[in-house]
């Protein structure tokens, strides 16, 4: 007896012009996911930034432009904004941004992270220049108005003064040694409740 096995029609029910449509389509899809942490941030080859370019916009539209090199391939010192805050009564309150006790899940306490990175890549040192530090007072300080403000009424306090702490990042051979470098306190100023606007006469860097 001889099994018998029924040909099956293997053709694709999409014309090959739909089919074509669809495979550039996805190509595009899976090029605006993979492109953006190839490309960016640096160091990155001109040839990954060039191939960028033309699913920009894709990338835009979509959300897509991630950068996942945050630690390498050379990490630079962690920052963190520490603050303290006066209370209604009187009382001292201080806490930090981010705070890896009471930041959780770990995605909240990473998100804060972000936060503090992003002003510090704003403020400048504090042994820069006066004129530098005045100029950029106007691209960080509206930040840190709002950080303020937050912190302001989620503790019901009535003034928060912050600094930016730039964490001191030991080389290998000082880790060896169990050294430790000192961190460096930049001040952000004293801030109040209303409208969280730096109090008068206080020291806003």
């Amino acid at each position: 007896m001889t099994l018998v096995i029924p040909r099956t029609d293997r053709r694709s029910p999409w014309p090959p012009a739909v089919r074509a449509v669809v495979s550039l389509g996805l190509l595009t899809y899976f090029a605006a996911v993979i492109l953006p942490p190839l490309a960016g941030p640096a160091p990155a080859s001109d040839l990954a930034v060039a191939a960028l370019q033309p699913v920009r916009p894709l990338v835009g539209a979509l959300f897509l432009g991630h950068g996942y090199r945050f630690f390498a391939p050379d990490p630079g010192p962690g920052h963190s904004i520490r603050w303290s805050m006066v209370m209604a009564d009187g009382s001292i309150r201080q806490g930090s941004i981010p705070d890896c006790d009471t930041d959780w899940p770990r995605l909240l306490y990473h998100r804060r992270f972000m936060i503090s990175e992003k002003i510090a890549a704003l403020v400048p040192p504090p042994d820069a220049p006066e004129e530098v530090r005045r100029q950029s007072r106007g691209e960080w300080q509206p930040l840190v108005k709002d950080v303020a403000g937050q912190l302001l009424r989620r503790h019901g306090g009535s003034q928060v003064t912050l600094r930016m702490i730039e964490h001191y990042l030991p080389t290998p051979e000082e880790v060896i040694r169990s050294e430790q470098g000192s961190d460096v306190v930049t001040p952000l100023g004293t801030y109040a409740l209303a409208g969280a606007y730096p109090l008068a006469g206080a020291r806003n860097q």
